[in-house]
C-alpha cells in the first residue's frame, strides 16, 4: 500500500522583500501566487494545508484548512511546519513555499522515491546547484525534534535536517522549478517566464 501524503504550503511569512505584501496572494498571470503552488502539488497529495498568519479568510476561500503558527512570533518556516506537522494523520508531509509557481508535478513521487531508495527520513529537494530547504518530504512524528530545535532559538532548516537521515533528491533536470517570488522585479520575470 502507498503511503498517504499530505501537503502544507507556506504563506505565513513577513514577505518583507515584497514591500510587507502577503506573498502567497500577489497576483502572478492573473491568479494569486499560491493557486500556481495549489494546482502543480493537489494531484500529487491527499490533503492540502495552508499555513497563514494574516488573510486567513482569504486563504480560506481556497477550500483548504488553513492553520496559522502555533507559536505567534513570526519564527519562520519552522513554525508554520511544525504547526501543520501536528494537523496531519498522514505517513509523510510535504513542505512546499507559497512563491514557487513551477513546482514539479512528479515532487512528491521522486521525493518518495528518494526516501525509499536510501531508507532515510526525509528528502530535500535540490536544483542541482543548491538545496531548497523549504521544499521537504518529512514523517510527522519528526515533529518533537523540530520542535526542540526551534525552543533552542535555532532558525535554520537546513541545520535541523542536517541533524537527521535527510537525502537529497536532484532535479537538476527542472532547473526553474524552485525559481521563487521576492521582489516585484522576480515578478516580473517569472510573468514573463510563465506566459512564453
Amino acid at each position: 500500500m502507498s503511503p498517504q501524503i499530505d501537503a502544507v504550503i507556506l504563506a505565513g511569512g513577513m514577505a518583507r522583500r515584497m514591500g510587507g505584501n502577503d506573498k502567497g496572494l500577489v497576483e502572478l498571470n492573473d491568479q494569486p501566487m499560491i493557486k500556481h503552488a495549489i494546482d502543480r502539488i493537489k494531484p500529487q497529495v491527499k490533503q492540502i494545508l495552508i499555513n497563514a498568519n494574516r488573510n486567513q479568510d482569504r486563504y480560506a476561500e481556497f477550500g483548504y484548512p488553513v492553520l496559522s503558527d502555533e507559536d505567534s512570533g513570526y519564527l519562520g518556516p519552522l513554525a508554520g511546519m511544525i504547526t501543520a506537522m501536528g494537523q496531519t494523520q498522514a505517513d509523510y508531509l510535504m513542505v512546499v513555499p507559497c512563491d514557487c509557481p513551477l513546482l514539479p508535478t512528479d515532487l512528491v513521487q521522486r521525493m518518495l522515491k528518494a526516501i525509499a531508495a536510501e531508507d532515510a527520513e526525509m528528502a530535500v529537494a535540490s536544483d542541482g546547484k543548491r538545496e531548497q530547504p523549504v521544499v521537504l518530504l518529512m514523517k510527522p512524528e519528526l515533529r518533537e525534534s523540530m520542535k526542540a530545535f526551534l525552543d533552542a532559538g535555532e532558525r535554520k532548516i537546513d541545520f535541523w535536517y542536517a541533524k537527521h537521515h535527510c537525502v537529497v533528491c536532484d532535479f537538476s533536470d527542472q532547473p526553474n522549478a524552485f525559481v521563487n517570488v521576492n521582489t516585484p522585479e522576480q515578478k516580473q520575470q517569472l510573468s514573463e517566464a510563465i506566459a512564453h
